[in-house]
C-alpha cells in the first residue's frame, strides 16, 4: 500500500516498520511531528520528556535494556543532547539506538542555522540524510540495522523541506524476529570510566574505517552518470534541487554523510572533468574531498548562508558561465504584503510586554512564543540566547550593573522551557543571590511548538492525565523567598507586582496564570466576552493598538481625521486587556 506522508510522518513510519519499541523527545520546529506521529503506533512507547538531554537518555537506556529506540530533536536540541551522544559513541549499544536531529536552514523557526553533520563527525557516530519521504522510511529502519551492525548509535539527518514536505511512500510490514528486551550486564562497555573509556576509543575509530567501506558499496549511495563535464556530490534535499537545476550533470549521491565513502568518491572524481559539491550550510562535504587531494569547487559558488532552491543553483553555476543563464518571465507581479509574526488575540503574554515596556525594564528572553514581545509595538525584549539563558542572563547582568541599574533587570521564560533548562538557572539565581526579577509565563502547554504537554501541564502526551510539576512551590524549594502568582489580563495588578518585586533586592518570581488560548482540550481555556468599539464613543486615540492584538484593526473614517478601531468578533477572545487600555469607555461586551 501507498501513502502520500511528510518526511516526519515517513520517519514515525520507518521506527515502526523497524520494530522500534520506545521514542522519546522535546518538540521543536522542525522535528516536533515524528513523536506526534509515533503515538499512532500502539507497539511504540512513546513520550515527550523536559529537555532533549534527557530524551536521548531514555533512548539509550531503552537500548541497554535491549529495545530498538529513537530519540528526536531539532538542530539546537542536539547541542542539549550532546553530553550523552558522545559518551554513547564508546558506549555502543544493546539493540539499535537513532537519534532524529532535523536541521533549520534559512532559520524559520530557529535561533540559528547550524549544520548537525559536523556532530556526527565530532561523536563519531554515522550519519544518513533522506532525500524524500520514501528515503525517510527506508533510511529510518536502515540507521536501526546498521546501529546493530556497527555497534553505534546512528543519526538521521532530516531538514525543514524534507521534513514537512510530502511524497510518495509504500508502506511495508512490522519487523518480526527481534531479540525480546533483557537485562545483561556488561559494565566493561556501559560503564565509561576512563579505563574502560580508553579500551573503547580504539573500537570507535575501526569502527569509522569499516563505516566507510561500507559506504563504497552501500545502495545509499550511488553514482548516477549523465554528462562528463560536470559531476556533482549532493545530498539530501540539495539532491533533489540539483537534479531540477543541473539535469544534465552527473551525481553522486550521498545517503550516508559521514564517514564519506572515500573510494567511491575517488571513482566518481575520475569519470568527470569538473566536479562541484553542492551543499547547505558549512562546507562539510566539500572540505573533506579537497583533503583526498581532490579538485572541487563549492562553496566559491554556493553560499553558506540559508537554503538553497533550484533557482539559487542555477544563478550561482550561471553567474560563474558553467551554464547558460536562463531568460525569466519579468511581467511585474504584486508584491507580497509583509506577515511579521503576532502573538495570538488573547495570548496572556500581551499585558505583561505591554506593562514591562511601560516599566522600561530591561527584559532577558527565552525561546517560545514570548519572544515575539520583541515585536513593535511591545518592543520588551532586549536578548535572547537560547532555552533557559533568560535567568542566567538577567544573573549575569546584574552582577555588573550598579545597585540602582539592578532594578530594571528581568527575565521572561515560559513553563515548558523554565523545566527544560530554566530550573538550574533559577537556583543558581537563588543560591548566588543575584538581585533580578523572573516572570514565568505559565500558559500551561508548549504552544510555540503546536501546543504540547510539559510535566506542568497535567497530562502525556497520549493525553492521559499525569502528575503536574507545582511550579510556585518548586520556586520556593530552589530557594526563592518571595514567588508571586498574578493574572496577566489585569493589567493593574501586573503593573502594581512589577513595580514591587522589581525594587526587591533579592531575587524574585512572578507567576502568571492564564492558559494558552489554543490550549487543547475541555475546560482548560475559558472565552471571555466578545468585545466591540462603540464607534460613537471612541476617539481615534489609537490606545488600543499598543498592545498590537490581531483582533484590532484600524479603519480610516471620513469624518474624522484619526480614524477609529474596529474589533473583529471571529477573532476576540474576550481577554480584556485593550478595554483596560481604553480610557474612554468605547470598547465593551458585543450585544
Amino acid at each position: 500500500m501507498k501513502e502520500i506522508l511528510s518526511g516526519n510522518e515517513a520517519i514515525a513510519r520507518g521506527a515502526f516498520e523497524a520494530g522500534c519499541l520506545v521514542a522519546s523527545a522535546y518538540p521543536g520546529t522542525p522535528s516536533t511531528e515524528i513523536l506526534e506521529q509515533v503515538t499512532q503506533y500502539r507497539e511504540i512507547n512513546a513520550s515527550w520528556a523536559p529537555n532533549e538531554k534527557v530524551a536521548l537518555e531514555v533512548a539509550i537506556g531503552a537500548c541497554f535494556g535491549g529495545a530498538r529506540a529513537l530519540a528526536c530533536m531539532k538542530h539546537v536540541g542536539v547541542n542539549v543532547a550532546a553530553d550523552p551522544l558522545f559518551t554513547a559513541s564508546y558506549t555502543g549499544v544493546k539493540a539499535g539506538l537513532v537519534l532524529v536531529a532535523a536541521d533549520d536552514p534559512e532559520m524559520h523557526s530557529s535561533q540559528n542555522e547550524q549544520d548537525s553533520r559536523n556532530y556526527a563527525r565530532f561523536a563519531k557516530v554515522p550519519m544518513l540524510e533522506p532525500a524524500d519521504s520514501r528515503e525517510c522510511k527506508e533510511f529510518t529502519k536502515l540507521a536501526f540495522e546498521l546501529s546493530e551492525q556497527f555497534d553505534t548509535p546512528v543519526m538521521l539527518r532530516s531538514c525543514t523541506r524534507i521534513s514537512h514536505g510530502k511524497s510518495v511512500v509504500e508502506l511495508g510490514e512490522r519487523v518480526t524476529g527481534l531479540p525480546l528486551p533483557q537485562l545483561v550486564k556488561d559494565a566493561p562497555k556501559l560503564v565509561m570510566l576512563p579505563g574502560n573509556a580508553r579500551v573503547r576509543h580504539p573500537l570507535v575509530e575501526k569502527r569509522t574505517v569499516k563505516l566507510s567501506l561500507y559506504g563504497d558499496t552501500a545502495a545509499i549511495n550511488r553514482i548516477e552518470l549523465r554528462s562528463d563535464e560536470i559531476g556533482v556530490i549532493c545530498a539530501g534535499v540539495t539532491y533533489q534541487y540539483v537534479r531540477e537545476a543541473l539535469p544534465e550533470a552527473s551525481v553522486l549521491k550521498l545517503g550516508m554523510v559521514w564517514p564519506l565513502p572515500d573510494n567511491l568518491i575517488q571513482e566518481f572524481a575520475a569519470k568527470v572533468k569538473q566536479l562541484f559539491v553542492i551543499e547547505e550550510l558549512d562546507s562539510f562535504i566539500e572540505e573533506q574531498v579537497k583533503a583526498m587531494g581532490i579538485a572541487a569547487r563549492g562553496k566559491d559558488l554556493i553560499s553558506r548562508c540559508g537554503e538553497l532552491s533550484p533557482g539559487r543553483i542555477r544563478a550561482a553555476f550561471a553567474k560563474a558561465s558553467l551554464i547558460a543563464a536562463q531568460q525569466h518571465d519579468t511581467t511585474t507581479l504584486e508584491p507580497v504584503p509583509p506577515r511579521p509574526p503576532n502573538m495570538c488575540p488573547g495570548c496572556p503574554h500581551r499585558g505583561v510586554f505591554y506593562q514591562l515596556n511601560r516599566a522600561n525594564a530591561y527584559v532577558t528572553g527565552d525561546i517560545g512564543c514570548y519572544t515575539l514581545g520583541f515585536m513593535p509595538p511591545l518592543n520588551a525584549m532586549d536578548t535572547c540566547v537560547c532555552m533557559g539563558a533568560s535567568i542566567s542572563n538577567a544573573s549575569g547582568i546584574v552582577r555588573a550593573l550598579p545597585a540602582e541599574e539592578q532594578q530594571r533587570v528581568v527575565a521572561v521564560i515560559g513553563d515548558s522551557t523554565f523545566l527544560h533548562t530554566g530550573v538550574n538557572s533559577l537556583m543558581e539565581m537563588a543560591w548566588n543571590k543575584a538581585p533580578a526579577t523572573v516572570i514565568i509565563l505559565d500558559n500551561r502547554i508548549t504552544a510555540m511548538t503546536g501546543r504540547q504537554e510539559n510535566p506542568a501541564s497535567g497530562h502525556t502526551l497520549d493525553g492521559q492525565t499525569a502528575s503536574e510539576v507545582n511550579i510556585p512551590e518548586l520556586c520556593r524549594v530552589l530557594g526563592i523567598k518571595h514567588v508571586r502568582v498574578l493574572d496577566p489580563y489585569d493589567l493593574d495588578a501586573t503593573r502594581q507586582v512589577l513595580d514591587e518585586e522589581m525594587h526587591r533586592p533579592e531575587p524574585s518570581v512572578i507567576i502568571t496564570n492564564r492558559p494558552c488560548c489554543l490550549i487543547k482540550g475541555p475546560g482548560r481555556f475559558e472565552k471571555g466576552t466578545i468585545l466591540e468599539v462603540d464607534q460613537g464613543r471612541c476617539t481615534g486615540c489609537k490606545a488600543c493598538l499598543r498592545i498590537g492584538c490581531p483582533a484590532i484593526e484600524w479603519k480610516p473614517n471620513p469624518d474624522v481625521n484619526k480614524g477609529k478601531a474596529f474589533i473583529d468578533p471571529q477573532l476576540c477572545t474576550g481577554c480584556s486587556v485593550c478595554q483596560q487600555l481604553c480610557k474612554f469607555s468605547a470598547i465593551g461586551g458585543k450585544q
